[in-house]
């Protein structure tokens, strides 16, 4: 297993220097769902809340908190983002929201934690619209997907082993 490199020697957090990496093409792909009772399924697909758009409110507010990743995350490294693209797609079967992001950069670092925080965040939206008339809502399943680019390999979780 690698070391962990928000620790220095002392043990003490610090902020990656990546000062000397290429600057690359990167991607990353995140994914998570949110569970709620076939009625509030039903009201966010009908386009009948009285707050408005459900689904666009949170397709920004995911994008929004993209762009804010670094200020959120401590040792978080602020990145020019290319793309953000998030696509909410209604599971009826489960009750439930499909949230999946993708985020895009060329820079020195990746791009995973910016968007693993779209999905929270475009997930979180939808619970804050919803929440007076389904305060029993999950987000659940919030996992990076696959990365691409910059100097470690490539990673796809549907090559990984179980759990991993």
């Amino acid at each position: 297993m690698s070391k962990l490199t928000h620790l220095n020697t002392r043990g003490e957090a610090q902020m990656v220097d990546v000062s000397t990496k290429p600057t690359t093409a990167r991607e990353a792909v995140a994914e998570g769902s949110i569970r709620m009772q076939p009625p509030t399924l039903r009201l966010i697909l009908d386009g009948g809340h009285k707050k408005g758009d459900v689904l666009a409110a949170a397709r920004i507010a995911g994008i929004m908190a993209a762009k804010k990743t670094a200020e959120l995350i401590p040792l978080c490294h602020p990145i020019p983002l290319s793309a953000i693209e998030i696509d909410l797609t209604p599971n009826p079967e489960q009750s439930a929201f499909h949230c999946r992001v993708t985020a895009r950069t060329t820079a020195q670092t990746g791009v995973e934690m910016e968007a693993l925080t779209a999905v929270q965040i475009a997930l979180l939206t939808i619970y804050d619209m919803c929440k007076a008339v389904d305060r029993g809502m999950r987000i659940t399943d919030v996992q990076l997907v696959a990365k691409s680019g910059g100097q470690s390999d490539d990673w796809d979780r549907s090559a990984q082993a179980p759990g991993k």
